[in-house]
């Protein structure tokens, strides 16, 4: 930075008929002209700066935790228990029997016989009689006949039949055709360079005052201007056209066609059929008719039945009946019991603890630093009159 320093204060104390480019020299003496150029060269340097690295690190720690431990203890249980006792004694009990007496009756079992005496006799009995008596008769009798009778009708037939119909249906066609067309191709920017500015003027946006920018070197990029080129292109034009579509429709088409139909006619007969009627005569008769008479007739049975008659008679009786009686006697006992006990006993471990560690890592880079230099390059003047 000082070396580019020093050389913008050599530009500046330079004369002004160094700055842009004019010549230095004299005509009188023909001497060779130079001009100065200001030209931008880059510097390599190398700097050295430090990035964090994170690295893992495992580090052994002792764990202290506790472990259950299981033993099996012996204990006695004392327990008391009811033991049953039984005793058996003997009781007298007294109970009543009814025992059945057997006895021999004789009941009276005499009983009414009826016997029917039958007896026969006669009687004049009138009855009527229905003969038949068959006679013959004509009547008339009317029925329908059906005749048949011939006739021409005119019957429609429906057939259906394909017709064709055209109608019009709307199209879009692409009638375009290739138009010429500037396409702008916008000029590309160079690189920043260092440039001779002027005085200007501009106005400062926050206080709106006229500000004046002192003439000097400045970095100026320059943009080249736009480059026009003319290109062919299909430039489409869609029209609607009406296309005529043909297609066929079914349509249905009535005709009279004559058919021959037989149709009955009803026509009323008459005919005279032979009846045979039978009819009932009433005749009165007498006839004699045996009538049986029956007549009952009581007599007495006489009939004596033994009968077995069974009464109880209450009897005392003692009887020996054995009693047993059971009673609880406590009784102590004791028993051995195992009981697993579980306590917890101390356990130290070694642990690897993972932990993050940031160390600073050089890093080295070259970097490149632009400088302004001034150059002297001859210009080819033409020769004055007195050197030719």
């Amino acid at each position: 930075m000082k070396t580019f320093r020093l050389s913008l204060a050599l530009l500046f104390v330079v004369s002004p008929t160094a700055v842009g480019g004019q010549e230095i020299g004299a005509c009188d003496s023909c001497a060779p002209a130079y001009r100065m150029e200001c030209q931008t060269i880059y510097e390599e340097r190398q700097a050295t700066c430090y990035r964090p690295v994170t690295e893992t690190v495992y580090q052994q720690c002792e764990v202290t935790r506790q472990v259950p431990v299981y033993e099996t203890r012996k204990l006695e249980r004392h327990y008391t228990v009811m033991r049953p006792v039984t005793e058996t004694s003997v009781r007298e009990e007294r109970y009543c029997v009814q025992r059945p007496v057997y006895e021999t009756r004789y009941r009276d079992a005499s009983y009414d016989r009826v016997r029917n005496i039958v007896e026969t006799s006669y009687r004049d009995e009138c009855y009527t009689v229905q003969r038949p008596v068959y006679e013959t008769r004509e009547r008339v009798e009317h029925y329908n006949v059906q005749r048949p009778v011939c006739e021409t009708v005119m019957q429609p037939r429906y057939q259906t039949v394909m017709r064709p119909v055209t109608s019009y249906q709307s199209q879009v066609i692409d009638q375009g055709g290739y138009v010429d067309q500037v396409a702008v191709t916008p000029g590309s920017k160079s690189w920043p360079h260092l440039s001779w500015m002027s005085r200007q003027q501009t106005i400062d946006p926050l206080t709106g005052q006229i500000q004046t920018i002192r003439p000097g070197l400045a970095w100026v990029s320059t943009e080249k201007p736009p480059v026009q080129q003319v290109q062919r292109v299909w430039k489409p034009n869609l029209v609607a056209v009406q296309t005529p579509v043909t297609s066929y429709v079914p349509q249905q088409v009535v005709e009279q066609v004559p058919t021959q139909v037989t149709r009955m006619v009803t026509e009323q007969q008459s005919r005279r059929v032979p009846v045979q009627v039978c009819r009932m005569v009433t005749e009165q008769k007498t006839r004699r008719v045996p009538v049986e008479t029956c007549r009952q007739v009581v007599e007495r049975v006489e009939r004596k039945v033994p009968v077995q008659v069974c009464r109880m008679v209450t009897e005392q009786k003692v009887r020996r009946v054995p009693v047993t009686t059971c009673k609880m006697v406590a009784e102590k006992r004791v028993e051995p019991v195992e009981i697993r006990v579980c306590r917890l006993v101390d356990k130290t471990e070694s642990v690897q603890v993972p932990k993050t560690v940031t160390r600073m890592e050089p890093v080295t880079y070259t970097y490149r630093v632009p400088k302004t230099v001034m150059v002297r390059r001859p210009i080819e003047a033409p020769t004055c009159d007195v050197c030719s």
